[in-house]
């Protein structure tokens, strides 16, 4: 099987390197283009058996995977442009959240999903989001999903929580970046502790934090429980956070899913003017 991948921005540099790296496919079956080809060959430069293709024609042509790493609102040019080349026996995927797997179908002959990865698939860890199309052969859904296993957990979704789903998946080690970059900025604040040792403290600690979920010694839940003595330091700081972040979370999930109808809107509009 070769896989083709169109566009090599942050989401497709980190397929590539995932697929690569957990030996999903050998780099000699990937190809790979994108609209600044200096991105590509420098991919090429970390995998050099890897082909760079000089246009998206040569993707469409020679691979039997493809994955879209586009802006939303380039898909529909692309698809236009280089569906005769999208015979039954491919599988077309979408790696954004705007664009639907019925929107692919329409323009297309060939399998078609929709999969949301996550920066932790990089460290061939984390989830990845699938939905795929009602004519999706299930030879390819089973390819799919052993494919992104060597190096995620293939989670399949629902069209109706698309949006909550890539905000917890896909943009939550963001908003928890955020968030421990303001703990550690606060502790320099108020505390004879530097940068540095705050910052690998941190690091460290979320990535203890990660192996007690991951062997599943404590919930989240029974986590505090355990730590937060009661009339203790801990509790003191949870006090603190509680009297604060009130309905911050509310307002992101809110702010996220109005941010994605507005693009579902664009992409609907453009999809619809093409029909």
């Amino acid at each position: 099987m070769k896989v083709g991948m169109i566009g090599t921005g942050n989401i497709g540099r980190i397929l590539i390197e995932a697929m690569v790296d957990g030996n999903a496919i050998s780099p000699e079956h990937v190809l790979i283009t994108n609209r600044t080809p200096e991105k590509a060959y420098r991919i090429q430069q970390q995998y050099p058996s890897i082909h760079v293709c000089h246009s998206n024609e040569d993707i469409f042509r020679d691979a039997d995977l493809i994955f879209i790493c586009v802006k939303p609102l380039e898909y529909l040019d692309i698809l236009e442009k280089y569906k005769t080349f999208l015979s039954p026996n491919k599988c077309l995927v979408s790696v954004t959240s705007p664009i639907s797997v019925e929107q692919l179908q329409a323009k297309t002959n060939c399998s078609c999903a929709r999969i949301i990865p996550s920066i932790t698939n990089r460290a061939l860890a984390g989830v990845s989001l699938f939905t795929y199309s009602k004519s999706c052969k299930e030879e390819w859904r089973n390819k799919l999903h052993d494919f992104f296993s060597c190096f995620s957990i293939p989670y399949e979704i629902k069209e109706e929580i698309t949006r909550v789903s890539s905000d917890i998946v896909s943009c939550g080690p963001a908003f928890f970046s955020y968030l421990t970059q303001r703990f550690i900025d606060g502790a320099v604040a108020e505390t004879k502790i530097d940068q540095e040792t705050a910052t690998d403290l941190a690091s460290a600690m979320l990535i203890g934090l990660g192996e007690l979920l991951k062997k599943q010694y404590y919930t989240l839940p029974t986590l505090q429980e355990k730590v937060c003595v009661k009339g203790g330091v801990t509790g003191k700081g949870i006090d603190v956070l509680e009297a604060n972040l009130g309905d911050v979370f509310q307002q992101l999930f809110r702010a996220t899913e109005e941010k994605f109808k507005e693009d579902v809107r664009m992409i609907r509009k453009q999809f619809n003017a093409s029909l």
